[in-house]
């Protein structure tokens, strides 16, 4: 499998796993001139900025370490720009979560860190 169908893969594995917790989807890979955000999402509370990570194994750290300070500050920037596009969403708290999945198939695990890191910029 590709690079790129790996991630579709595990973003829409994410995606089914966060509706099931009872999250709505707002938007789906939203991009700016800062980068993406992988999941924008409603847990009915907040506004929700999702990224994804996908590892096969964890010789190289787990997904969730991999969201460094430099990636907090493009999804940080991604998000400002999505608010900005969308006043009304702009009113309401938002956080920023990370969705962990690491093996494949029946083997998959997911972990999902909720407000995972704070707004920088």
């Amino acid at each position: 499998m590709k690079a790129a169908d790996t991630g579709r893969d595990a973003e829409a594995y994410a995606c089914d796993y966060l509706l099931a917790q009872g999250l709505t989807l707002l938007t789906r890979n939203f991009h700016s001139r800062h980068g993406e955000i992988d999941l924008v999402m409603d847990d009915g509370q907040s506004l929700v900025f999702v990224e994804v990570r996908y590892r096969s194994g964890i010789a190289f750290g787990s997904g969730a370490e991999s969201v460094d300070r430099r990636k907090q500050a493009r999804i940080t920037a991604c998000a400002q720009y999505y608010l900005l596009k969308n006043p009304a969403a702009s009113q309401r708290p938002c956080r920023f979560d990370v969705v962990a999945i690491s093996g494949a198939g029946k083997r998959r695990n997911i972990q999902w860190i909720r407000d995972a890191f704070p707004a920088l910029g």
